[in-house]
């Protein structure tokens, strides 16, 4: 064999100890440091707390944020549609917010549920507007109630209406002016305003009464707390709701959902809270809640008891984008909720 050979030989046997001796350090390595919190979870710019921000979505829809929930407003020459309310406190700032968008009266509110952070502006927002009439005041059909009053016609669903009011003789949760005065129970409640087809449709989903709101010329859903883009989603089960019926409501606004190139942008979903979002954006809450019913619904299957079913942390990997452990919703009420409706 010539030297040169022999010296090739040596020189890439000492590489391949090398070689191997790198693999056998890099695997003893110790583990790198856990990402800090914010490297999950980053600042999102938000308006400053007590201040209404107007973003245009599309055609003659804006978003209103940070009065509560997101707040829908839909502009035309015949007047103003709002989807919710927001909280009570934030009403005149909301008023303003509308002002600024359009001087026209505002004729249709509409509520997605009951729950104060959508509808608590009902009372002074409702009184502040005035129903297109259809009959003159003194015509007998027109309710004795309504003579003498000039405000915005508050539609819901009509198990909505039942919980913000109560039974002759006993409180309601709400006061009477701030309850809905045009209430539907059909799958479905539809209105022509601004030249635009509405579709009002009842999605059961956190409660019984869920409704969504779609403009179908500007392409853009108003889906209230079926979707909060900030937390896990809320789950009234004494109210009629299930993870179940928040996964399938959350379904049938994919089905009406079209994506634009790339899947992103063409239907705009205006979220409970949380930015604007589109279809992907709904998927992939869909698929969150749904992986955590599938969690759930194991443990239960294994005879897992809600303490040990909490304990257990079927939401772990979502938790740093959804969860909470203060407020009125935390990670352990939306897995009790899931837990509750899935043994029912």
């Amino acid at each position: 064999m010539s030297r040169t050979l022999i010296v090739a030989s040596m020189c890439a046997a000492v590489a391949l100890l090398g070689s191997v001796e790198r693999v056998q350090t890099q695997a003893a390595q110790p583990r790198a440091a856990a990402r800090p919190s914010w490297a999950w979870k980053p600042a999102i710019a938000t308006v400053k707390p007590g201040e209404v921000d107007i973003l245009p979505v599309k055609g003659h829809v804006y978003m209103l944020v940070g009065a509560g929930a997101n707040i829908t407003v839909h502009a035309g020459d015949e007047g103003v549609l709002i989807v919710d309310t927001g909280l009570a406190s934030m009403s005149q700032k909301v008023l303003a917010a509308v002002r600024s968008i359009s001087k026209q009266p505002i004729r249709y509110i509409v509520n997605t549920n009951e729950r104060d952070l959508y509808s608590g502006g009902n009372e002074v927002i409702s009184a502040a507007g005035s129903t297109i009439p259809f009959r003159i005041a003194t015509d007998v059909r027109v309710s004795d109630g309504l003579l003498g009053k000039e405000r915005a016609s508050v539609i819901s669903y009509v198990t909505v209406f039942h919980r913000m009011s109560a039974p002759t003789g006993q409180k309601a949760p709400r006061a009477e002016d701030a309850w809905p005065d045009d209430t539907y129970s059909t799958p479905l409640k539809k209105l022509n305003f601004n030249d635009e087809p509405v579709m009002i449709t009842h999605v059961p989903g956190n409660t019984d009464g869920n409704s969504i709101v779609h403009f179908r010329t500007a392409d853009v859903i108003s889906v209230g707390d079926l979707a909060d883009l900030t937390s896990f989603p809320y789950i009234d089960v004494k109210a009629g709701g299930s993870v179940q019926t928040v996964i399938d409501g959350l379904q049938q606004v994919l089905d009406i959902t079209i994506p634009g190139r790339k899947s992103e942008a063409g239907t705009l979903v205006i979220p409970g809270r949380g930015r604007l979002a589109d279809q992907p954006d709904i998927a992939y809450y869909r698929e969150m809640v749904a992986i955590v019913r599938d969690r759930v619904q194991d443990m239960i299957k294994r005879g897992m008891t809600l303490d040990q079913v909490k304990a257990g942390k079927p939401a772990l990997d979502y938790e740093a984008r959804y969860g909470r452990t203060t407020g009125e919703w935390t990670t352990d009420k939306f897995i009790e909720a899931v837990y509750q409706s899935l043994k029912k």
